[in-house]
């Protein structure tokens, strides 16, 4: 493999040396010693002797040096081993072990950047600009695009002239400004700032504006990192080569594992390099931890509050239960019961503050109850018309609106006091949600798509068209992606933005019930899904086969929540009356923790994009 960059046909001057040192050996005028295959031979012949120290027959030297030059072609190193000397060389430097990076060096044969890189990065460290400008011409040869030299000289310059100003050096930096940089005729802009920092009144006022560390190595260091983006790799490594390669690295392992959801540490030191990455199921939530039986008919509904504090449950028992979640030992405990909504609780709707908490009943209700959750108080029971069907509800992010609607074709947007503020007519609604910009509202319809809708200026427009009834969706946190439950086909997953189906997700069972799906885990790299199979399906968002299939439940499982704060914590809510809390493995053996409910038969990895 060449090098990147330019330069290349003088590898054998930026690389290696074609000299002894190239194999190691090393020689001098009084005595020489070579070392072929553990033989050890002095210069004379006198003294042979092989690794376990015994004497063996004198060989000429005309042998040894036969078999020295056998070994030298063996040893001569390939273009992937002197990067990984010069790797190593440029981290054992960064430590400061340059006694180190001599040796190696020396007894590779490599070399660790050219001679006039090693000049001009001296230069630059110690402040000799004039010396750092000459070295650039040196450099130029080894370049292949001669504006990148342009480009370089104007960061030296930038840096000679802020040094001057911070010296109070008034008329040698007003020279540099005039006489050096606006000469290069680049970034003019940049030249009018940096003339505005001559009104500056003092070193600190400096450094402020200029956003600079001020003279000294950590500014010149932080000058050699962008100096060096210009050069070839074959003429100076990118800055801190090695660690970027081995953080690359770390990073794409995490992305592969199934089960990883924990966050992202971008730093080397929370994991061993000795090891690949690998996270074990028994971290994950596929272990019944609680089952909540306070309810006495089929639960239809479960969401976790925004701060993961609190999760709220929904009955056909005309019930919601608000529980709170202990955070730490990931127990749930009975807060609040709110009564009274006639047809039971099929959706609920956590504010973004959570203070509310919004209720809607099945498609037969044409009510909506609002309350506030730490007083137990209802705010609000709105009903525009008995016979509206008020069956699913979003907030909008301002926490001071909410829309609402149903399959009889009503559509409002309203206060917290349930006052109509807008309306759309004939849009017969299945599901709701409100984007970040405050504006936009998705809905579902019962021509199989989800539309987006703009209070503002009434306008409307298509996003996804489905060949099926859209049951229900939900967006992702950065409002990318939305995840839908299609009857008869299962979990589609949705790019908003280019409109595009990203991926069909395998195994649910999925008919004409509506079941409610979720994003979950850290970064949401993860999916659940209720199923008319009593399971709970989950996905790792790349693969399209669930790498958990969670048993326990004995009837559908109608919705899925995952709480947005502890990434090990999934509810699900059943037609069998029961809520069922999943956790991580708790402490026990291997062979234990395999029998516990849950499947993962293969290794997934390789279905993955």
């Amino acid at each position: 493999m060449q090098a990147n960059g330019a330069g290349q046909g003088q590898d054998s001057e930026l690389s290696c040396l074609n000299n002894s040192a190239q194999n190691g050996e090393s020689s001098s005028a009084g005595e020489a010693h070579t070392n072929v295959n553990g033989l050890s031979t002095t210069n004379n012949g006198n003294s042979v002797s092989n690794n376990d120290g015994i004497p063996a027959p004198a060989a000429s030297n005309n042998t040894v040096s036969s078999d020295a030059n056998s070994v030298k072609k063996k040893k001569r190193l390939s273009q992937s081993e002197e990067d990984v000397i010069r790797l190593i060389g440029q981290h054992l430097h960064d430590l400061g072990l340059n006694q180190t990076v001599d040796l190696l060096m020396q007894e590779s044969g490599c070399r660790l950047e050219h001679p006039s890189a090693t000049k001009f990065r001296n230069h630059v460290v110690e402040g000799e600009w004039d010396k750092a400008e000459s070295d650039l011409n040196e450099l130029k040869a080894l370049m292949h695009s001669p504006s990148a030299i342009v480009r370089m000289k104007f960061l030296l310059l930038q840096q000679k002239y802020l040094e001057y100003l911070e010296d109070a050096k008034v008329l040698e930096a007003l020279q540099v400004l005039r006489a050096e940089l606006t000469p290069l005729k680049y970034n003019t802009e940049r030249i009018h700032i940096l003339s505005g920092y001559l009104m500056c009144s003092h070193a600190e006022d400096l450094r402020a504006k200029a956003e600079w560390e001020g003279k000294g190595t950590a500014s010149r260091t932080k000058l050699l990192d962008k100096l060096q983006t210009y050069l070839p790799p074959s003429v100076m490594l990118p800055p801190r080569r090695l660690q970027t390669l081995l953080r690359q690295a770390v990073e794409l392992q995490r992305e592969r594992c199934l089960y990883h959801n924990t966050k992202l540490d971008s730093g080397l030191d929370s994991v061993s390099l000795l090891l690949d990455h690998a996270c074990s199921r028994k971290q994950f939530p596929c272990y019944t931890q609680q089952v909540l039986t306070e309810h006495c008919n089929e639960v239809w509904f479960c969401k976790f509050s925004n701060d993961g504090t609190k999760l709220a449950t929904g009955s056909k028992d005309t019930t919601v239960i608000v529980w709170h979640v202990n955070t730490e030992s990931h127990q749930l405990k009975l807060m609040k019961t709110l009564e009274g909504h006639a047809y039971g609780v099929s959706y609920l709707a956590w504010s973004p503050d959570d203070t509310y908490l919004i209720a809607c009943g099945p498609d037969d209700c044409s009510e909506l109850w609002l309350w506030n959750v730490q007083t137990g108080e209802l705010r609000t029971k709105m009903s525009q018309s008995h016979e509206d069907s008020l069956t699913s509800v979003a907030w909008n992010p301002d926490g001071k609106r909410f829309v609402t609607g149903g399959q009889r074709g009503q559509f409002y947007q309203c206060d917290l006091d349930g006052n109509l503020l807008d309306s759309w007519e004939g849009v017969r609604v299945q599901c709701l949600w409100c984007l970040g910009d405050t504006r936009t509202v998705l809905a579902s319809d019962t021509h199989q798509r989800i539309r987006g809708y703009n209070f503002e200026d009434l306008t409307d427009r298509n996003i996804v068209q489905e060949d099926h009834p859209i049951m229900s969706f939900t967006v992702s946190k950065n409002g990318r992606l939305a995840l839908l439950n299609v009857a008869t086909q299962g979990v589609h997953l949705w790019d908003l933005h280019d409109r595009v189906l990203v991926r069909k997700y395998q195994g649910v069972t999925q008919g004409f019930y509506t079941i409610h799906s979720c994003f979950g885990g850290h970064n949401e790299d993860f999916i659940a899904s209720g199923s008319e199979d009593h399971k709970v399906y989950i996905w790792h968002r790349r693969s399209e086969l669930p790498i958990a299939e969670l048993t326990g439940h004995s009837r559908t499982v109608n919705c899925v929540s995952w709480n947005p704060v502890v990434p090990g914590l999934l509810a699900s809510a059943s037609d069998d009356g029961t809520v069922r809390i999943w956790g991580p493995a708790p402490f026990l053996d291997v062979q234990d923790a395999e029998g516990l409910s849950g499947t993962d038969l293969f290794d997934w990895s390789s279905y993955f994009n």
